[in-house]
């Protein structure tokens, strides 16, 4: 058997023992990873500076406090920003960017699955609930999600397991039975500190990094279900 028959198999199997499923955010329910990508790279460029996907996806799924590009860009040029300004223009931009998103392939397809196999489903993100439930919200998914924990609701975020941990309590379930999806080498490595199993789907950005940690990695949430 192929490893890209075997892969969505072990997946499958996963979510088969799991009897509560947290999805991360932005890079799995939409791809608003890229846009934010694209938004640095607008900054670096217009500063005469190159922006490497591999360098930039230290951050993915967690904060500036594990990479930050504002220290780096200023490492880089000697420079010190206005960063509020700076980063509002980039609100603005990345709210264009995203007037139209629609889920990501799958998302729509899990969600109803695991609903109806009677799991519990949590989204838990390392972005703020101003973030995520505005999504949720308009995306029509935020009656289908039991749970949403974001950054506030637990002391740390990714890639300390605090979020993943804080959905566990919500649920009173054993870490053990829960299935952590993400697309990000810190969310993956936050969901087994916490003692969940973990599916990896890497997207564009994230694709360049080692998920072999991950107990099953596959390229579409659909091969889930």
């Amino acid at each position: 058997m192929s490893e890209n028959t075997a892969a969505p198999t072990k997946a499958k199997q996963l979510l088969a023992e799991a009897n509560a499923v947290l999805f991360d955010f932005d890079g799995i329910i939409i791809d608003s990873e890229w846009p934010i990508f694209e938004s640095w790279h607008r900054v670096f460029a217009a500063n005469g500076h190159e922006l490497a996907v591999e360098t930039y996806v230290q951050c993915i799924g967690s904060d500036f406090d594990t990479w930050s590009p504002e220290k780096y860009l200023e490492e880089l040029t000697g420079k010190t920003f206005d960063w509020p300004a700076i980063n509002a223009q980039r609100q603005v931009e990345l709210e264009a960017d995203l007037v139209d998103v629609e889920t990501l392939s799958g998302v729509r397809e899990s969600f109803q699955a695991i609903l109806n196999a009677g799991k519990k489903l949590a989204v838990v993100s390392s972005s703020s609930h101003r973030w995520v439930d505005k999504w949720l919200e308009k995306l029509d998914l935020i009656s289908s999600v039991h749970e949403v924990v974001c950054r506030g609701d637990a002391p740390k975020i990714k890639p300390a397991p605090d979020l993943y941990l804080e959905a566990v309590r919500r649920f009173n379930l054993p870490a053990s039975e829960c299935l952590v999806i993400e697309d990000s080498l810190n969310g993956i490595k936050a969901g087994k500190a916490a003692g969940c199993m973990t599916v990896a789907v890497p997207s564009r950005l994230t694709s360049v990094l080692d998920f072999s940690t991950s107990d099953s990695v596959i390229s579409d949430l659909i091969e889930l279900v």
